[in-house]
This record gives C-alpha cells, structure tokens and sequence, in this order.
C-alpha cells in the first residue's frame, strides 16, 4: 500500500484521539497534582479543533503537491511529533501517576499503530528523505510547543 492511498488516516486518527481528550482531559486537568495543569473545556476544545483542521489542510496540501514538498515534510513533521505525543506526556503521565491519562487509549490503539506505518512508508517510497525529515519533525516539535499556549490563551481571550 502507499503512503498517499493511506495518508488520509493521519487526520483521522488525529480527530478521534482529540475528541478523546476534548471529552476527558479537562475534567481529569482538574484533579491537581503535579503533573496537571488545569484548562477549561472550551479553551481545550478550541485548541484542539483548530489543531485537528491545520492537520487536515496539510495534510490536504501534501497530497495535492506530492513527494518531497514542504507541504508533505509538513505532514511528516506533524505525524511524528503526534506519535512522539503517545508516549510525552499519555504513556509516561499514566505511568507516573498510576492512572489514565485521556488520550492513552487512541494514542496506543491509533496513533502508535498507524502512524508508524505512515513514517515508515513515507520514508521507504521517497515521499520524505532522512536528513530533511528529521529538521522537519524538530521545526513542528518546536512550533506545536509555541501553538499549544498560544491556542489556550485565544481561549481564554475569547471566553471559552
């Protein structure tokens, strides 16, 4: 199977993961402790619907511009930084503190699964090359750690 035949699965398993944790995270946030910093409901869910449609307008833009595209570095940034996201913070979060982590279970059964095979795909048919992946995935780490507060705080503006 190709990586461009599949590659609609990324923001798909995105969408489903971030209503796993629309739906929970913010109440679990709540319940104190070190590794908790509380968010409303509806600051989180703005955040993560605006992530949820950047990852489907890349991943939209990768597809119609094909291999080796910023568009689809892009999106090969975004789905490792998402991977890396199942095991920092769910896997290590729920380790630490003995319980669930919202997201866990579509990040294990989901994202773990499928988007290992996306990397390994896009790496293996020439979609993305080594070197300039690795920068990619390093920029989106860095951008996705600066958009993440900043989508809090519009929420917060807006009064969500």
């Amino acid at each position: 199977m190709s990586f461009q035949h599949l590659e609609w699965l990324f923001p798909e398993v995105v969408a489903l993961h971030n209503a796993e944790e629309a739906l929970w995270l913010p109440g679990w946030s709540k319940q104190g402790g070190r590794w908790r910093r509380p968010v409303a409901s509806g600051v989180f869910f703005f955040a993560v619907t605006i992530l949820t449609i950047l990852i489907f307008i890349l991943t939209g833009l990768s597809l119609r511009t094909g291999r080796e595209t910023a568009w689809t570095y892009l999106v090969f940034g975004a789905m490792a930084v998402t991977l890396a996201n199942v095991l920092v913070p769910h896997v290590t979060v729920s380790v630490a503190t003995r319980s669930y982590m919202p997201g866990l279970a579509t990040g294990l059964a989901l994202n773990l699964p499928v988007l290992s095979v996306l990397l390994l795909l896009a790496l293996r048919q020439g979609y993305v090359t080594g070197g300039k992946a690795a920068l990619y995935s390093a920029g989106v780490a860095g951008l996705t750690l600066l958009l993440i507060p900043a989508l809090f705080k519009a929420g917060k503006v807006l009064n969500l």
